[in-house]
């Protein structure tokens, strides 16, 4: 994933949030599980950085005919 930082200063840390959705053999969303890892910092003010994240879910919330997606992607800053 690329993050680029648009701001007018540096980036010290946050949090990426990957939204990772049971889905049933019929297509039904059952559950999203949230995980969290932490931002690629520092990203200094109009530079950008890429990572890469492995988002892993327990085996038995994924019944067997069962898959997951990751959907929902955003990120949290400190206040």
């Amino acid at each position: 994933m690329e993050f680029r930082n648009t701001g007018g200063s540096a980036v010290r840390s946050g949090t990426v949030v990957f939204g990772t959705h049971i889905i049933g053999a019929l297509g039904v969303d059952w559950a999203t599980i949230d995980s969290a890892q932490a931002l690629p910092t520092p990203i200094a003010a109009g530079a950008a950085r890429t990572t890469a994240y492995r988002v892993c879910v327990d085996s038995w919330r994924v019944p067997l005919g069962m898959r997951v997606e990751t959907q929902d992607v955003r990120t949290e800053h400190p206040s």
